[in-house]
């Protein structure tokens, strides 16, 4: 499979037709899913789809266009097509997978699941074109499960955040004003962990050397993110939290970058 053009140019054709689709399914699911959700009186969670199906619609259209950009690359046999239709792939797997939860959570369709199915066979289309070794794609793999799940600890917050503010006229200094300080940085913190594991499974399918400090970036953000929200909510609900995973799986990814084979099989030694 690697190097085989032809194959790269119909997964660059999926990849098109995947951010069509995601311009299409996200708008046609957008107020349907705010609208369920406030009717339900979470409010909070309503406001917090608002804002990041807009943010997903945008980046899984961009992955669309750049597979446009992908599929000419590889109609000229250019050695770059690979790596760039894989990070459209990257792209559409988050855009496709989150906005399935809100719409499960609220018993609606799932239709952005066509989403991450396409980009799921795009991403490990283009990695074998690419001719990648098998452990650096199950080490990318799995970079890509902390980078999507980081990401969801980083819209978690928005919820949170709204839940707990004080209005001025009702501040009182306690537990629910730390913690909502805490929500509204660690989205950010989150956010930023999760474009760090991006730039990671770049790195890595480029065998950069600077990889490995990219993706202990992102690892800890991750950790930093998460654990203390994690913590705190399962002291609320007396339960594992799903604030956790991702500030796990991150520890356990920062802790095999750390070993010397993992540098080596990066740079290809």
């Amino acid at each position: 499979m690697k190097n085989n053009y032809k194959l790269g140019m119909i997964l660059s054709i999926l990849g098109i037709l995947a951010g069509m689709l995601s311009l299409y399914f996200i708008a046609s699911t957008y107020n349907t899913v705010i609208h369920t959700h406030f009717n339900a009186g979470q409010w909070e969670e309503s406001n917090t789809v608002r804002f990041v199906y807009a943010v997903l619609g945008w980046l899984g259209t961009a992955a669309g266009a750049l597979s446009a950009a992908v599929l000419w690359g590889f109609t000229k046999k250019q050695d770059w097509a690979w790596f760039w239709g894989a990070v459209a792939g990257t792209i559409l797997l988050l855009a496709g997978f989150f906005p399935m939860i809100p719409a499960a959570d609220s018993g609606l369709p799932v239709p952005t699941m066509w989403l991450f199915l396409l980009g799921a066979v795009m991403w490990f289309g283009m990695l074998f074109i690419g001719g990648v070794h098998k452990k650096v794609i199950a080490l990318t793999f799995t970079a890509g499960l902390a980078y999507v799940l980081t990401f969801i600890d980083g819209v978690a917050p928005i919820s949170k955040f709204q839940s707990t503010y004080q209005f001025p006229s009702e501040f009182l200094a306690g537990t629910d004003s730390l913690w909502n300080g805490v929500f509204i940085i660690s989205q950010q913190v989150n956010w930023w962990g999760a474009a760090g594991w991006a730039i990671f499974i770049f790195a890595a399918l480029k065998q950069k050397s600077w990889a490995i400090p990219v993706g202990i970036f992102a690892g800890t953000m991750s950790m930093i993110g998460g654990y203390p929200m994690g913590i705190h909510n399962v002291f609320q609900v007396q339960r594992f939290s799903m604030f956790l995973p991702a500030p796990i799986l991150s520890t356990v990814l920062v802790i095999i970058l750390c070993l010397p084979k993992t540098q080596k099989l990066i740079e290809g030694e």
